[in-house]
């Protein structure tokens, strides 16, 4: 299933590999390249989630929904950063991607692999659900509501990556380790490869999509039911009446006196319902657009016996991990507050 399975399945020695094959030869160009990049990828997650967690820390406006939202994904993200691409990178710089670092570490690097990816996924999710339910049911979706309906949607994420991700130590799915062929995997078993895609991402998957396309129809029948306002002004001399202009105005009376107001088409709160959901698509875009190459040959792989290029796996799932780089990119280039709480925290207050 999960989240290395790709990563570490079935390697084999290539000309092609980034480790520059399984006959020691030295790193090309291209080679040193692109693990460079990977290592740049891995410390720029670290940093910029990090800087993310300290903001919410530090700013007590942040000490709220929807931000302990953000912050659980952050939190996730971080940790892919720590635990998971470190080891990864150092499988990558292995001649032939194989595993040198030992049983334990083996178990280690798969459990923590599948939890924090998994706790990543579905805190987006979450996100994507606090943002439908406060756009299409706002005046039932209380502050009261939406703390408590968030933390229970952190506890269930995480709680079903520990399932996931702890269920071969428990005995279902047994991670696959061979000290004779250098390999660490997750087990390739039918069963637990179709509940841990599953519950890791084809669910988390059908939930995003159904949220922005109930977000989108209610975006676009809020836009195509807004009628045209007319304000009556004062009677001329004549009692003639006059139709105001077709802009959405505001008018005051004072005695013989109107003063008319004009307003913007959209009200404050649709254009923060609009921003919402322009965050939610790109959100959900870049999160499905970096983990479903992974997937799809995941679930596919086990269950039809396929064999995968390993320069393909590697591909796969470090772009994967992308997507907890990209994560706090998004949701905080929508949120001016973050930019402000990021300058103050490199400068001190007079």
């Amino acid at each position: 299933m999960p989240l290395n399975g790709s990563a570490v399945g079935n390697r084999t020695s290539s000309s092609g590999s980034t480790g520059g094959g399984g006959t020691g030869e030295p790193f090309s160009f291209w080679s040193l390249l692109v693990l460079s990049l990977l290592a740049l990828l891995t410390a720029a997650t670290f940093v910029w989630n990090l800087l993310v967690l300290a903001t919410i820390l530090r700013v007590k406006t942040f000490h709220r929904v929807p931000h302990n939202l953000v912050a659980s994904t952050a939190v996730a993200d971080v940790l892919v950063a720590a635990l998971v691409m470190p080891l990864s990178l150092a499988k990558e710089l292995s001649a032939g991607r194989r595993w040198r670092l030992g049983r334990e570490l083996c178990h280690v690097w798969v459990a923590c692999d599948v939890l924090c990816c998994t706790a990543s996924i579905w805190s987006v999710t979450a996100i994507a659900l606090d943002r439908y339910w406060s756009i299409t049911r706002h005046l039932e979706y209380t502050l009261r509501t939406r703390r408590r309906a968030s933390n229970v949607m952190i506890g269930l994420a995480w709680a079903l990556s520990a399932l996931i991700s702890l269920a071969p130590l428990l005995g279902w799915g047994e991670t696959y380790y061979s000290p004779e062929q250098e390999r660490c995997q997750v087990s390739q078993d039918p069963s637990y490869t179709v509940f841990s895609t599953c519950g890791a991402f084809y669910l988390p998957l059908c939930v995003v999509l159904f949220v922005y396309w109930k977000i989108y129809k209610a975006a676009k029948f809020r836009i195509g039911g807004r009628s045209r306002r007319n304000a009556v002004l004062p009677l001329p001399a004549l009692g003639q009446v006059k139709e105001a202009s077709h802009q959405p105005q505001m008018v005051f009376t004072a005695r013989h006196a109107t003063v008319t107001f004009q307003t913007d088409g959209e009200t404050w709160r649709e254009q923060k319902e609009k921003k919402a959901a322009m965050m939610v698509g790109i959100l959900i875009g870049v999160f499905v657009l970096c983990w479903i190459p992974f997937f799809v040959t995941e679930l596919i792989s086990p269950l039809c016996s396929c064999t995968i290029a390993p320069v393909w796996k590697s591909i796969f799932l470090w772009l994967g991990y992308s997507n907890s780089f990209f994560n706090p990119l998004i949701y905080t280039a929508f949120n001016k507050n973050y930019n402000n709480a990021f300058k103050n925290l490199f400068v001190r207050p007079r």
